[in-house]
């Protein structure tokens, strides 16, 4: 991928000015995050418009950037890269029509050479789409598109040997042989080609490092339609009980194994889109992946799956609304309909809808009765919002449901341990952080959480540095383990230690309440009380928890009482706060 083609740096470039989160109007004074607050900039022409789209794609209002845009464009219509970001913003807003219209004007952008074949691949011109498909350059991103595409139009075609024939080397040696033959799969299987479908089916199967829900459906439906319900039931409960969320739609996926979920050749496009975004998310490329997932959907419409991803995608900036608006269009008879309510349940609370979400956590609940998944998101909802006891009611919930813990399980039992130790049950708490590391021993979060704690309980500090020690090889740019490798070396009273981890954690996480009230307290035991004080009143800034607001004044008030300077401690003028 380090190898792609000049345009899709360009697309790229793009793309990081469309993506992000929270809107921006589109009228005709924007806000500027430079400029003094309550003042703006008035448009002029293309330039304001531009500029007005690029903040309100950097703010994740996408089709506001769309809009805004489109009006540049319109007014200085030869300017080529304009006409790109329009494209771009069109294509991520799904604006289709006018992403089409933009895409005919750049015959040498990737990304539009794709939306112009998926097009004529809708309308039944599959000659006409394999050589649009065919002559993208076969290096970047399109080095992997390129045969899946190609072989697709061929069978769209009618031609499934031509299709197979196109796929066969890349089955044959490659290091994305797993998907190449999934996809080899589904034509032969379209094209009535029964046994060799079987035989890639299970040739996909053997190579996928892990479960594939997509895949283990086709197979399923294959499985079905030859014979083979027994095998079928058990290929869609052997991916079920490996992704904690599928087990809401088991009953959904059983009843619906017989159909396939890739019907056409149109769905085996949308199909090679969603396989390489899959891929792109693995490697953090986002702004790709949502290309590559409004491709899809555009294709698609239906494509739940897909719809899935891109809510993550967009759901991880500060809009959640727009993921939320990306579920909306999911049936609720689609197999997947209840893990999509748990997805959007997480996004409700996001988008601020607390109460919202946990009313759709209770239909949920309601309708899957025996499953954990729905306690446990609202127990970790009512955890952020400080409900430490009725956190802790669901959390029970969930663990009784859960049955025979495995090691992906551990969040669980280590998210129910915070709840416990925030609602002052400890011994409950001590004993959850232990088993989250008998399920996943060399988890960082709990071996910092449980080493923390016991730092400030002032118990097991041989094996609590241990522990953290463990947790900051393993993550050495956390802000918060780092803090922990400051808190147990002032306690331990080596100053100098404490001093030099604290402030490079206040450097990790500079927002952070609890660790700069942290370096206060070791710039105190070092006899910096100018810096001590300015550390606390800034931690008093940063919206600490309600209960270490009194430490933290308190901390302040006993400081500035101190006449003389005093001999330098491990623990700051008042007792401090625990994390």
């Amino acid at each position: 991928m380090n190898n792609a083609p000049r345009t899709w740096r360009t697309v790229l470039l793009a793309l990081s000015l469309l993506s992000g989160c929270a809107a921006a109007g589109s009228g005709s004074a924007t806000a500027d995050p430079r400029l003094p607050r309550g003042q703006s900039f008035s448009r002029t022409g293309a330039a304001g418009d531009f500029l007005a789209g690029r903040f309100a794609g950097a703010e994740g209002d996408l089709d506001t950037a769309a809009d805004d845009l489109l009006k540049a464009q319109a007014k200085d219509p030869t300017n080529p890269e304009l006409r790109q970001q329009a494209f771009m913003a069109t294509l991520l807003a799904g604006q289709s029509s006018e992403a089409v219209r933009l895409a005919r004007m750049q015959p040498d952008n990737q990304a539009a050479q794709l939306l112009l074949g998926d097009v004529e691949a809708r309308n039944g011109g599959w000659e006409a789409a394999e050589q649009r498909f065919a002559s993208l350059p076969k290096q970047g991103l399109t080095q992997v598109l390129q045969p899946l595409l190609v072989a697709w139009t061929q069978a769209g075609g009618g031609h499934t040997d031509r299709a197979l024939g196109t796929l066969r080397p890349y089955v044959e040696g490659d290091r994305f042989r797993a998907v190449y033959a999934f996809h080899a799969a589904m034509i032969a299987d379209i094209g009535g080609r029964a046994t060799e479908a079987g035989r890639l089916y299970h040739l996909a199967q053997s190579e996928f490092a892990g479960p594939n829900l997509d895949l283990a459906r086709a197979l399923a439906s294959w499985q079905m339609r030859n014979g083979q319900q027994t095998a079928a039931h058990q290929t869609i409960a052997a991916v079920i009980h490996t992704g904690d969320e599928l087990g809401l739609a088991a009953a959904r996926l059983q009843a619906d194994a017989a159909t396939r979920p890739v019907r056409n050749a149109t769905d085996g496009i949308a199909e090679s889109y969603l396989a390489l975004a899959a891929a792109l998310r693995q490697q953090d490329a986002n702004d790709f992946a949502a290309v590559l997932l409004r491709l899809s959907l555009d294709l698609r419409p239906d494509f739940t799956a897909a719809r899935l991803m891109l809510a993550d995608v967009l759901g991880g900036g500060k809009r959640p609304d727009l993921a939320l608006g990306i579920l909306a269009e999911v049936s609720a008879s689609d197999p997947l309909a209840p893990v999509v309510d748990l997805r959007r349940a997480a996004l409700q609370d996001r988008a601020g809808n607390t109460e919202e979400a946990l009313r759709t956590l209770a239909r949920l609940e309601a309708a899957a009765p025996d499953r954990p998944e729905p306690w446990a998101l609202q127990g970790a909802i009512l955890r952020t919002k400080h409900r430490y006891p009725e956190a802790v009611a669901a959390y029970d919930r969930a663990v009784t449901l859960l049955g025979q813990p495995t090691r992906a399980n551990w969040p669980l039992f280590y998210e129910r341990g915070i709840a416990e130790e925030r609602s002052h049950q400890w011994s409950k708490a001590e004993a959850d952080f232990q088993m989250a590391l008998k399920l996943s021993p060399d988890e960082p979060l709990v071996l910092n959480y449980l080493g923390y704690s016991w730092t400030e309980q002032n118990r097991n500090l041989p094996e609590a540095r241990r522990m953290i020690e463990r947790a900051a090889a393993a993550r050495p740019n956390d802000g918060a383990i780092t803090d922990s490798l400051g808190w147990i070396a002032l306690r331990e009273g080596d100053t100098a230690g404490a001093v030099r981890d604290l402030e490079k954690a206040v450097e990790l996480q500079p927002e952070d309440a609890t660790i700069n009230g942290h370096l206060g307290d070791a710039y105190w035991a070092a006899g910096r009380k100018l810096e001590a004080l300015y550390q606390w009143r800034r931690a008093l800034t940063l919206n600490p928890d309600p209960e270490d607001v009194p430490k933290l004044e308190a901390k302040l008030q006993d400081a500035q009482s101190v006449a003389q300077p005093k001999q330098a401690q491990t623990e700051a003028p008042t007792a401090e706060k625990a994390q």
